[in-house]
């Protein structure tokens, strides 16, 4: 049998996205949902991985797709040690540190596991694609004025490096030719610059840069130690205050900014400031990271999922488009990311990188 398909697979928290690409196309996909009582049977979000694995064979074969006839599975990268972007072959050695949660416990952590897990079954080759651990900062972006709390760099890696590729390629280029500011807007908000393809800065989604749908990102840090110590909340409270419960969700009680437009239309002048001020914020963490480019941007590309709203995308370019042009890439096809990929290095564009060798 032929090998020619590509296995993808995205594992979440509470559900694992499955696709299966046939020369760049998507033949078949599917979002494999996990009940909270099963999952609870686990301790470790990598104890799930062979219930998982055993998953996705099953729907291989509901789709009547052999595994015979894959010539790669590729997986969400999850949090490894700090590493430059690409795409890496899967080794013991990354396995281990999924495994272990390096940089802590994430149900991406899965897709590596599985990915190998399920390649070696048939003797081919398993990957994962630019992970949230992407780290290719200067040294100069990790002080961050406190010597015990270095800046990290925590990215939405896949998206705002597949994305800058489209946008290149639109304007006729390589990735590795131009200079982009690259703003993920989601959940989490990722804003970072690209110089020649390489991730220069970013503000961490869960602790700086722009409030977000669910998050708070910088705030005044005087005031949060006294919060802290108010005997008001504990730990985890304060953790799902800044990161869960704040942002749109925090001042308007909803993390879609589709309600928000709503409640604007509507008459809402709270509403329509709050989703002002996260424009604005989104504008001038743009702004910021033109100063690490030193000005030389061709272009600024908003991406993710809220950069379906034409209202926001619109508020944001009327500040920063005097920076460079604004492109809109709405979405993140994160699966097609992965394996996009995956097939630069089956076709020979790309080689792949072996972790061990990369990680810092």
């Amino acid at each position: 049998m032929q090998r020619e398909n590509l296995l993808v697979i995205n594992p979440g928290s509470t559900s694992t996205k499955v696709a299966v690409f046939r020369k760049g196309e998507n033949i078949a996909q599917k979002n494999l949902s996990h009940s909270v009582e099963e999952l609870a049977k686990y301790e470790k979000i990598t104890d799930q991985f062979e219930y998982r694995q055993q998953m996705i064979l099953e729907w291989l074969k509901e789709e009547k797709i052999e595994a015979e006839g894959l010539a790669a599975v590729v997986g969400r990268g999850g949090l490894l040690k700090p590493m430059p972007g690409g795409t890496y072959k899967v080794t013991d050695a990354m396995i281990e540190d999924l495994k272990i949660g390096v940089q802590g416990e994430h149900a991406s952590n899965l897709g590596g596991i599985i990915a190998k897990g399920i390649a070696d079954e048939q003797g081919i080759p398993s990957f994962i694609v630019d992970p949230v651990a992407v780290d290719e900062f200067p040294d100069i972006a990790r002080v961050s004025g406190l010597p015990e709390l270095p800046r990290k760099s925590l990215v939405h890696a896949l998206n705002i490096k597949a994305v800058g590729r489209r946008a290149a390629k639109d304007m006729g280029k390589d990735l590795t030719e131009v200079n982009f500011i690259v703003a993920h807007l989601g959940g989490g908000i990722s804003i970072a610059p690209l110089e020649k393809g390489r991730i220069m800065d970013v503000n961490n989604a869960n602790e700086g840069g722009p409030f977000s749908p669910e998050r708070a990102g910088g705030l005044p840090v005087g005031s949060v130690i006294k919060l802290c110590y108010s005997g008001k909340y504990t730990q985890a409270e304060m953790k799902k205050m800044t990161v869960g419960k704040a942002g749109l969700t925090g001042y308007l009680g909803t993390n879609d900014a589709r309600d928000a437009i709503k409640m604007i239309e509507n008459g809402d002048k709270n509403a329509e400031l709050i989703f002002d001020a996260m424009a604005y914020q989104i504008a001038k963490e743009i702004g910021a990271m033109a100063a690490v480019l030193k000005g030389k941007v061709d272009a600024v590309v908003l991406t993710g999922g809220i950069a379906y709203s034409n209202l926001l995308c619109e508020k944001i370019s009327r500040r920063v488009q005097f920076i460079a042009p604004v492109k809109v890439y709405p979405g993140e096809d994160e699966m097609l990311a992965l394996a996009e990929g995956t097939q630069r290095i089956l076709s020979g564009e790309e080689q792949a990188k072996i972790y061990e060798n990369e990680v810092k």
